[in-house]
């Protein structure tokens, strides 16, 4: 079988021309022609965001191809490495492959693909400023209210697929990876005794209490956290759904972007979400509620749902998930002061939980 003709990606940004646009984008609209291009601004960060504005034909705008677009890529020195590779990959097939059949409020996307040779993903998309967004961030709490609302389209996204064939061997999303199976690579490195040992005497590890400071038992607990996982029913996950990664439209409906789709057990984004986004005084009265909510909109869509004391049991467990996240992300990547934001709002809920107790009742 030959390539696409927008093989192979570019892997540098000088790579980037119309010629090559053009083929990306025909991929959905087959008419389209970009004439030229500039180069507006570009984030550079995990990975790379370019803002493009396009000098496009009249086919490309009646496919609604906008003027301004986002690139996003892997144009930095780490963007080859395993692990951000295995990034790009999930990236892609959320937009590629999922949200096109099972929607979230998402930027609208004109391209997506991925080029094993090259270890490179590229999306191409909607510019949300242009759109008007509000873009979240961990500086900026959000009321329960807010959580509330994004809760009830996370519910319904998960209950397309909640423990569902298509999740199972043989089904349509097997292919997609076991989010926390995949992750095992990132844990092993960032749990080794120097790598771990720089986290916790950065700012985050001062945040946290010391008794999540202990490497041995970080790496029990995972390993219990993921044999815990496989007893869970499984869905299709967002994969990453902090506030760095959300946004609400001018109308108030929440927005979710950079995506990791895998497999695994809703509670999981549950958990990850709610206990970093909440400010540590409203989230002792307020998360309970809101795992109720979730409970309730996956019943709407006739979910089997487990009882509110067992889906808080399962997340306190899983919390150790956005605890590990935010203690070992490199500030290159999150800011430290994202970092240590989240990691102490996470900290202080796996207190609150006893999710070291919780995890070691689960069996060795």
């Amino acid at each position: 079988m030959s390539r696409p003709s927008w093989f192979p990606l570019p892997i540098a940004i000088e790579e980037i021309t119309p010629d090559w646009l053009t083929a990306a984008l025909r991929s959905r609209a087959p008419e389209a022609t970009v004439r030229g291009l500039e180069i507006v601004d570009l984030i550079r960060s995990t990975t790379t965001k370019i803002r493009l504005r396009l000098d496009l034909d009249e086919a490309a705008r009646r496919a609604g191809i906008p003027e301004l677009v986002i690139l996003k890529g892997g144009f930095e020195p780490h963007s080859r490495n395993v692990e951000m590779t295995n990034m790009h990959e999930k990236e892609v097939r959320g937009y590629r492959d999922v949200f096109p059949v099972m929607p979230l409020p998402t930027p609208a996307c004109y391209f997506a693909d991925y080029d094993r040779e090259r270890r490179q993903g590229i999306i191409v998309m909607e510019d949300l400023v242009a759109r008007g967004v509000t873009f979240c961030h961990a500086s900026r709490p959000q009321s329960a209210e807010q959580i509330a609302r994004r809760l009830t389209y996370l519910a319904r996204f998960h209950a397309k697929s909640w423990g569902s064939p298509d999740v199972a061997p043989g089904g349509r999303w097997a292919y997609l990876d076991d989010f926390l199976v995949s992750m095992q690579p990132f844990f092993d490195h960032n749990v080794a005794p120097e790598t771990w040992g720089r986290f916790c005497a950065q700012p985050r590890g001062a945040a946290v209490s010391v008794r999540f400071h202990d490497r041995a038992w970080m790496a029990q607990a995972h390993a219990r956290m993921i044999r815990f996982t496989h007893t869970l029913p499984q869905c299709v996950l967002h994969g990453d759904i902090h506030l760095g990664n959300l946004y609400e439209d001018p109308d108030g409906t929440p927005g979710f972007f950079d995506t990791l789709a895998a497999r695994g057990p809703g509670m999981m984004e549950v958990a990850y979400h709610v206990s970093a986004s909440l400010d540590a005084a409203d989230r002792p009265g307020a998360e309970r509620a809101l795992v109720q909510h979730y409970l309730d909109e996956l019943r709407r869509c006739e979910v089997e749902v487990p009882s509110i004391d067992e889906a808080m049991r399962q997340y306190g467990i899983l919390l150790l998930y956005g605890f590990f996240i935010w203690m070992t992300t490199e500030s290159q990547y999150q800011p430290e002061a994202v970092n240590t934001a989240n990691a102490a709002r996470v900290s202080a809920a796996m207190l609150d939980h006893d999710t070291a107790g919780l995890i070691a009742a689960l069996p060795g």
